[in-house]
């Protein structure tokens, strides 16, 4: 099979955000906080955001950051007064989902702070959003799927039922419905967002079952390493990676994938907080 190159792609996020006036001044230094929910070596998301983070670091010389990994949703509150109270951070980018009351509570009780949090629905004054409408690259992920499964089963690695991975799931299993509608997708919840192991006996689970194109929403290469197992032992096992670049862990399993460059958000967010825009 010919290998086709992973997709990446950064589209349309939105700023739901009115900046106080204090913050933005073009002759002081800004100092930003970053909040991961999994370990910045985790080759998925969290990886991604560091990412992000260190190209903002190289292109906007009055930027200062800190970042804080591994953070338990039920923590966040805690390290967002750390970041804030001890490291001074003007600006603090809350990395996950399950961060979103916390964020919104840090918006009330920091009126004079910037909140900026990926992925969630909650706005305030100086609490903003941003994603990428990584739908799009899970409905082409799914076409590519839905043609290559020999079976006609194809499985999900999910990490939590939360609108964002129901969201790409249902756009995936559209792309795998419109090349073919005999396929049928199962999906295998986790409740983590970093479990490689977990990941592992899903993966291995779903294609006990049948399913020979798998992709997921989990911060490790696990599914990735399965599907390359599987298809070295002669039983190909089609993969699509998630956030980061995952092929040198599955080079003949690997498929495509979906990327975010989270560090052109990061500047352009940080560059308009420092402008006073």
């Amino acid at each position: 099979m010919k290998k086709i190159i992973s997709l990446a792609s950064l589209l349309t996020f939105v700023l739901g955000l009115t900046l106080l006036s204090g913050v933005a001044d073009a002759g002081k230094r800004l100092k930003a906080g970053f909040i991961y929910v999994g370990p910045v070596g985790d080759y998925g998301w969290s990886h991604a955001h560091e990412m992000g983070r260190r190209y903002a670091m190289k292109r906007l010389p009055w930027l200062d950051s800190v970042y804080v990994e591994s953070v338990s949703e039920a923590d966040c509150a805690r390290i967002i007064d750390r970041l804030i109270r001890g490291e001074k951070c003007d600006v603090i980018f809350t990395t996950s989902f399950g961060y979103m009351d916390a964020t919104i509570a840090a918006g009330k009780k920091y009126p004079n702070k910037i909140f900026m949090h990926c992925s969630g629905f909650k706005r305030a004054k100086n609490v903003g959003t941003y994603f990428a409408e990584l739908y799009q690259m899970y409905y082409l992920n799914g076409i590519m799927a839905g043609a290559l499964t020999k079976k006609n089963k194809v499985g999900y690695v999910g990490a939590f039922p939360i609108p964002e991975v129901i969201r790409h799931i249902d756009a995936y299993a559209l792309g795998v419905k419109a090349v073919n509608p005999k396929a049928t997708v199962q999906v295998r919840w986790l409740f983590s967002w970093y479990a490689p192991g977990k990941a592992k006996e899903a993966a291995e689970a779903l294609v006990a079952d049948g399913c020979d194109a798998l992709a997921f929403t989990e911060d490790s290469p696990s599914v990735i390493q399965v599907g390359q197992d599987h298809t070295e032992k002669g039983s190909p096992v089609y993969t699509f990676s998630h956030y980061s670049p995952m092929e040198k862990f599955g080079p003949d399993s690997a498929v495509s994938g979906q990327l975010v460059d989270w560090g052109i958000m990061d500047a352009k967010i940080l560059k308009d907080i420092h402008e006073g825009k």
